[in-house]
This record gives C-alpha cells, sequence and structure tokens, in this order.
C-alpha cells in the first residue's frame, strides 16, 4: 500500500482509494484478530443503497472499533459497505492523518458533504458524541452519550435515508478516562478555538497519565464486540420534518434509547 503523501482536500469526495482500504484490511485484521477477539453480528441488516451509519464513540482519537468495523464491512460486503467518514476538521488536516484518513474515505464533517455522499447512493459515517462521547469517563463506558446534538437526525430526515444504528462495547476500555474536564474546556474556552468541549485526565499507554487528550496511544487489550442494529426508518422526511423541533426531539429519543438498549445488552454479555 503506496500513499500519496501530498496533502488531500478535505472536501474532495473522490479522495478514496479502494487499493488503500483493502491494503488497510489485508494488514490490520490479523492484528485485530489477536489483540481485540472481536465479535461483530447484524452485517446481514446493512441496506442496499444511501443510508446514515450512526455509532458510539470509543477510544478517543485513536477510535479502535472504527477500524475493526470497516475491516469486517470490507471483507464481508464489499467497499460499497464500508461507509465515509464525517471526520472533525482539525485532526483529518494533520500531516500523515490527512494522507491516510482521507485515502480511506473520510472527509470534513459537514451536512453538505453528506448529501453530495447519500446522492451517490454512499454510506456515511456519523459519530454524534463527537469528542464528548469519545472521552467519556470510564465510569460511562457503557453510556450512549451523544450529548444533545441532534444534527445527525436532521441530516438523515433531510435526506430521506435510513440510520442504521452501529452498536460497541469494550472500545472504550482501551485506555482508562479519569474526567472529561469539561468545565476546564470551558474556562480555556477551548470550545472556540479548538471545537473541543473537554479537556480530559487520562491514563493511556506508553504516557501514562495525561492532561488533556492523547493524540497517540497503545491500546490496552480489550474484547471489542459489536452488533449492527436494524435500520431506522422515520414516518416523515425532508426539510419540513428536518426543521420541526418536536419530531426530531421523538426520533433522536427513538435512536437513543434503541441504541443505549443494544449498548446495555453488550456489556452484560461481556460481563
Amino acid at each position: 500500500m503506496i500513499v500519496d503523501m501530498r496533502k488531500n482536500d478535505i472536501d474532495d469526495l473522490g479522495n478514496r482509494d479502494p487499493a488503500v482500504v483493502e491494503g488497510m484490511v489485508r494488514a490490520l485484521s490479523p492484528i485485530f484478530r489477536a489483540y481485540f477477539s472481536p465479535e461483530i453480528g447484524g452485517l446481514e441488516r446493512i441496506p442496499e443503497g444511501a443510508a446514515l451509519y450512526v455509532g458510539n464513540h470509543n477510544g478517543g482519537f485513536l477510535t479502535p472499533d472504527t477500524y475493526v468495523l470497516a475491516c469486517a464491512l470490507f471483507r464481508e460486503l464489499g467497499i460499497d459497505a464500508v461507509p465515509y467518514g464525517l471526520a472533525h476538521e482539525v485532526p483529518i488536516q494533520w500531516p500523515i492523518v490527512n494522507q491516510v484518513m482521507t485515502r480511506m474515505g473520510a472527509v470534513r464533517a459537514s451536512h453538505e458533504n453528506a448529501h453530495r455522499l447519500f446522492a451517490r447512493g454512499a454510506k456515511v459515517l456519523v459519530y454524534p458524541g463527537g469528542d464528548a462521547e469519545a472521552f467519556r469517563p470510564y465510569r460511562d463506558r457503557h453510556r450512549i452519550v451523544f450529548d444533545g446534538r441532534r444534527g445527525y437526525l436532521r441530516l438523515a430526515l433531510e435526506a430521506g435515508v435510513p440510520i442504521v444504528p452501529i452498536v460497541t462495547a469494550g472500545a472504550h476500555e482501551t485506555f482508562i478516562v479519569l474526567d472529561d474536564g469539561r468545565k476546564i474546556a470551558k474556562t480555556l474556552r477551548l470550545d472556540r478555538l479548538l471545537r473541543l468541549k473537554v479537556w480530559p485526565t487520562v491514563f493511556s499507554l506508553p504516557l501514562g497519565f495525561t492532561f488533556g487528550p492523547p493524540f497517540f496511544n497503545i491500546p490496552l487489550p480489550t474484547k471489542i464486540r459489536i452488533e449492527v442494529l436494524e435500520p431506522i426508518e422515520f414516518e416523515r422526511s425532508g426539510k419540513e420534518a428536518a426543521s420541526d423541533e418536536a419530531y426530531v426531539n421523538e426520533c433522536n429519543a427513538r435512536v437513543l434509547e434503541v441504541m443505549q438498549r443494544a449498548l446495555t445488552a453488550l456489556a452484560e454479555a461481556g460481563r
């Protein structure tokens, strides 16, 4: 796998290279099987055509379950089932991260980019909880934490595409978040400077304790369980439905309930 190291446009939908995706799968699958012993269920539930994958965000910037899922999707269903990822615009522009992630299908997180992808019949992956969920405290590792964000729901309603909930247990145990540091982030105005709502205190390898998110860590060994749930289609769609606050809240509550129930079941199975 050879990756061109020139910086890629993070809004260009043509960056994804199937050869890079296949190379990643071949290289990482054996490592994941040995390290995480992944169990992945429900792949047969993934529909044809455009869809919005909605997942719970785990493991900080590393997000190991994202790659475990991508490998399984590619092996079992092919490149069309592997989603394009809506990524935070700051890390996706970092050197090396930019060249690798965009070749795998990451684009800047925006409704415009998502709609362009849906128009192509593509799958799109979003983690509504963002940094608030990716760095949630260890005690909340079995909780869905979307932090009040409902933009994903409006996106699905506007585009008229089904939501495919994907729930993961275990991946948030690859490091230990002692505190998410919300007050610190607010005091430092990191939401405006870096679009971060948290500034966590974390224990990870090889850095040990860090004040602030570790930008690299070796994941602690843990078993990762992933379940693809039944697609959720809504009775109403379009801009009018997406602008109906009460309807958006109702649909969001439905998604949260389904995902929390599934995450609780996966966590119980892990015990």
